[in-house]
């Protein structure tokens, strides 16, 4: 399975699957998932909401509606908001379960977020390393590519170090062969 880090915004990728950094109630608030509803419509908050809430660590599948996927798997990688923050297990877990349900829709191709790291408040470069091994440790009978995705220079640039994704010059220059 290739495994690799992009930038950009997640709800302008292409590939059988997107995964919401969703909170266990499954609103669609800011963020990826105000991202996500703002580019494929209500409908996906609508159908969303109406799976939830699910238990914190686990995923659930809407349809993609206007975004250039056929799925979005929303990965409850924090509580619902104000109910706390992510830990390292539900970030696993939730990366974990996420993948699997691609597997399980014999998706090709998935695009993750930085799952639990954005307003729920864990450390991108703590996270970012857990989503890496996670992704690096599934065994995949269906998925060939996933993307792990960031947004802004800063978090591409400590996703892609942390994973160890970055060329041997970016590392240099981040200080990581110092």
């Amino acid at each position: 399975m290739e495994f690799d880090v992009v930038q950009g915004d997640i709800a302008e990728q292409s590939a059988d699957a997107l995964v919401n950094a969703a909170g266990t109630s499954l609103e669609m608030g800011s963020g990826v998932a105000g991202a996500l509803r703002e580019r494929a419509g209500e409908e996906i908050n609508e159908e969303a909401t109406e799976k939830g809430p699910i238990d914190l660590g686990t995923a659930a599948v809407t349809d993609a509606y206007d975004l250039n996927a056929d799925h979005v798997i929303h990965a409850a990688a924090m509580p619902h908001y104000g109910d706390g923050q992510a830990t390292e297990e539900s970030i696993r877990d939730a990366t974990r379960n996420a993948l699997e349900k691609a597997d399980d829709l014999q998706c090709r191709s998935v695009v993750m977020p930085a799952l639990g790291c954005g307003v729920a408040g864990f450390d991108l470069e703590d996270g970012a390393a857990i989503i890496g091994e996670e992704i690096e440790e599934y065994e995949s009978d269906h998925l060939e590519e996933v993307r792990f995705i960031a947004y802004s220079d800063d978090e591409y640039d400590t996703i892609r170090s942390v994973t160890g994704k970055a060329t041997e010059s970016e590392q240099g220059e981040t200080g990581a062969d110092q």
